[in-house]
Formats: structure tokens, sequence, C-alpha cells
């Protein structure tokens, strides 16, 4: 019989599965939006029913437009943006909305973390910098402001851990997502009770469910579950991972060598290394997929995300609806204009900094004489140089590496990586497959489904690079400059802020 794994990917809004042969051919993948629920300034939620419902919606779909017997599809996956807050109720219910990782409303607390030496004196454990979407801090926010939902939450979850939850009636907290949280000692790969009690949120401890790995089977398929995804009851579901790290496997992140950046929602920069980096100077060490690794990593909410922010408030409708086509032409406009004549700036902190907790986006140098067109030119730029920003911050602890694995949906524009490539200033590679982190995934479905034994075996026969743009000697020279006109105004700003 013809043997599939299913990789289920869970994103800031974007839900999608893609079923994948075992030779890591896509195919087929089916995706639906979600409604993002922003009451508030700074607040960026969704309803976990409806996420929960997407999911489902989503599987079935992707089985029927594949024509396969859902019997064939022997093992899957899902990853799940990290950080943010979905939390299980006591009465079989959610406790609350879904919290996105994009949301800043607990700003606050890792401030007074820092202020009182709290953040410092746990450092050695965390071995991370404490952020306002990170679970430590909504879970905080949740209990000052409201005490009757924190009060009833069974389960902490991450979203992937949320859904994976409720295809299998099995509660875990896995590795790679629970260890970026705020809640783990993960030099010691465990929580701890005294840990959280400095942090304010002692009771959460028995809200943590018990840790497991990314390859780890972590239940099996239900019969209700089965009767929303048209699923197998009974399929095997990996433990599954952090996106970041589905997005890294999927790109063979298999060795210190390795560096790459994923350009979606979140700016996301990483390596793995056999020991965290804790000389505070980057920002989040965690657990990687591969055991025995930890994930180096630099990152903000500052990439690809800004895009869409700026294609749906300055668009019409009718431009919308035109889906890809719209994108392919907003590279050929973005192609027509050289960086050299283009000296609009824009700072992409539309839904946080990596310079400031409070800083704000910004479009700088506009005159009578630009347009849409050099708008659009510079959120191009200033992603690519928000991520450099990072990417700097990482190779102060490592060597250069020969080039740079990239992914996110910036890799569908063959403009804007080139663009990556000059303002980094290494060469650039994608894979073939464009669901990333649905692979990724769905490489640790396969390892459960026992077809492979580890990620190395597995990454060997679903893995392959797709190509390599090289950088522009003469712009990489130009945007060198632009850099450091962007890093001025950062700095200029940061203090309005």
């Amino acid at each position: 019989m013809a043997k599939y794994v299913l990789g289920l990917d869970n994103g800031g809004t974007l839900i999608k599965a893609a079923i994948f042969d075992l030779a890591g051919n896509e195919i087929i993948t089916r995706g639906m939006n979600t409604l993002l629920l922003t009451p508030q300034p700074g607040y960026t939620e969704r309803d976990m029913e409806e996420l929960w419902q997407t999911n489902g919606l989503c599987v079935r779909e992707a089985i029927s437009a594949a024509q396969i017997d859902p019997g064939d599809i022997i093992g899957l996956g899902v990853c799940g943006h990290g950080k943010g807050l979905y939390g299980w109720g006591k009465g079989g219910k959610p406790a609350y909305k879904g919290i996105v990782s994009t949301d800043s409303r607990a700003w606050e607390y890792p401030e007074k973390w820092y202020r009182d030496g709290t953040a410092q004196r746990l450092y050695p454990k965390l071995c991370q910098k404490l952020l306002a979407s990170q679970q430590v801090s909504l879970l905080a926010w949740l209990k000052d402001h409201d005490r009757k939902a924190y009060d009833d939450i069974q389960w902490v979850f991450s979203v992937k851990d949320y859904i994976r939850f409720r295809l299998t009636g099995e509660a875990y907290s896995e590795a790679t997502d629970i260890s970026g949280s705020g809640l783990m000692d993960i030099m010691q790969v465990r929580f701890d009770r005294d840990m959280l009690q400095a942090l304010g949120i002692g009771e959460v401890f028995d809200k943590l469910a018990p840790i497991r790995f990314s390859a780890d089977l972590c239940g099996r398929v239900t019969p209700e579950a089965a009767a929303l995804t048209g699923l197998k009851a009974g399929t095997p579901v990996a433990g599954g991972m952090f996106d970041i790290d589905s997005c890294a496997v999927a790109m063979d992140i298999t060795s210190p060598e390795e560096l790459c950046t994923i350009a979606g929602t979140w700016s996301i920069n990483e390596y793995i290394a056999t020991a965290p980096v804790t000389d505070g100077s980057i920002g989040m060490n965690s657990l990687f997929a591969i055991p025995g690794y930890f994930l180096v990593e630099e990152c903000s909410p500052t990439s690809a995300g800004n895009l869409d922010w700026f294609i749906q408030h300055f668009f019409e409708e009718k431009d919308i609806k035109e889906g890809k086509q719209l994108y392919q032409r907003i590279d050929e406009q973005v192609a027509a204009v050289k960086p050299e004549d283009s000296d609009v700036y824009f700072l992409p902190f539309l839904y946080g900094s990596n310079d400031n907790p409070r800083g704000r986006a910004a479009l700088i140098g506009l005159s009578a004489y630009h347009n849409k067109i050099h708008c659009l030119r510079a959120i191009y730029e200033g992603v690519a140089f928000s991520h450099k920003t990072h990417i700097d911050r990482l190779l102060k602890t490592r060597k250069p590496p020969k080039r740079i694995r990239m992914a996110g949906g910036a890799v569908n524009s063959g403009v804007w990586v080139q663009i990556f490539a000059d303002v980094l200033g290494f060469p650039i590679e994608t894979v073939h497959v464009k669901e990333l982190g649905a692979l990724g995934c769905a490489l640790a479905g396969a390892i459960v489904a026992g077809e492979f034994k580890n990620y190395e075996e597995a990454i060997v026969a679903m893995v392959n690079i797709k190509e390599q743009i090289l950088p522009n000697p003469e712009q990489v020279s130009l945007y060198r400059k632009k850099y450091e006109t962007y890093s001025a105004l950062c700095a200029a700003l940061s203090a309005c802020f």
C-alpha cells in the first residue's frame, strides 16, 4: 500500500494541513485562516474552538483532495507558533481565548522581573530573555487581570500542544515549545516549582502537563477526532514541535555549522549547538527537536507579517482577492525600483520590536515624489534589515556560515530572497517543498510510525535542497550603508518610544 504522513501547521492566523509521501514530495496542502481578534491595542487572540474546528476541516479537505485512503496516512505531527497561551479549562472547554505570539499586553511583567532582579537570578535555569509574549508573562498577567480564568486552567498549552490534545485526548508539554516559555529549567529539562514561585505564579506548576519530545508517540487519533478530521482512529500522533524547529529540521539543520532564517510573522534566526549560549549576548536558548542539541535563537515579530498588514490596509479588496497574482505583481513593482533610487526606510515593528519593547513601526523619508511602490520596497528592505540585526548578534557567538538556509512566506518571492542575500552578504538556500513547517512535523510522524529510526534517517529520505541565491557584491556594499542608516533611525526613535 501507499504510505503517507501528515503535517499540521498552526501559524498565527493560517492553519495548513499537508500530506507528504515518504520521499518528501508534497502531495496536497489545504489551508484556512482563523479570525484574529484584537479587542484592545496589543491584544491578539482567537477562539480556541474555532481553531480546532478549522484544523479538522483543513485535514478533511486535504485527505479528500488527495483522494487517498485515510488508512494510508501512517502517522502525523503538529507544529505551531511558539509562545502565546492556550489554556484548557477544568470544565472540558477553553479557560480563555487563545493568545497569539504577537500579543504584547504583558509587557510590564518582564520589565518588572528585570528591574527587581528576578530574571537575572533565574537566568542560569531559563537561559533566555523573558518576553511579553511568553506563557510566563501571559500567565502572570492573567492572574492579575482575570483570576477566574487563571484558576480555571487545567493545562497550560502552546498552540500545537492544544491541537494534539484535541486529536488524542492526552495532555503533554512537548520540549521544544515548553523550553521557550519561561516556565522551564531547560538545563535540567524539568519544571521547577520554586522558580515559578519566584515569578509569582507558583500555582502554574500543577497546570503543566508531562514533558515529552518531538518524535515521541503522544497518543493516537480518537474516534471523536477521526469523525471531525477524516483521519483513521488510532493513527499515531507525534509530539510535534515549535514551528521554527520544524522548519529547521525540514531544511536539514542537523549540525552546528548551519544557520537558518525564517521570514514569516516572526523574524526567526537560529542555529543548533551542543550547549546553550549563556553570556547574555543572544535572546533565546531552547531545546531542539533533535536530542542532544539546543536551539540558539534570535527572534522578534518583525518579519513578513508587516507586508500582509500593508496589503490589508492599503490595497483594494479586488486586489487582495487576486491572491498569488497580487504578490507576483508586487514583486515586479519592487524589482522595478533600484535600491539606490529609494531612500524610504521602514521600521518593521507593527507587532513588536527587536530593539525596544514599546517600539512602533514607521515609514521614514517620505516626500511627495514617493508612492506605494517605494513603501513596498522599504518594507522588503526593512524586514531584511531586522533579520540582519538578529543574525549579526548570532555571528558574535559562532563562526560565519558558508550559507544561510531560508524559509517562511518571503521565500515565495525571488525578489525578496535576493534582497536577503544582498543585505546579509551570504548565499541563501531554499528547500523544494513549500510547506516546510508541515514537512518537519510530518517527519516526526514518520518516525513514530516506525518508518525511520531518527530525524537524520528521515531527513536523508525526505528533504531536498532546492537552489542557492548568491549575493550581488555591488548591492552588498550599498546595503551595508543603508543598514547603517536604518540602525541610526532605530536608535533615534527608540528614545521617543
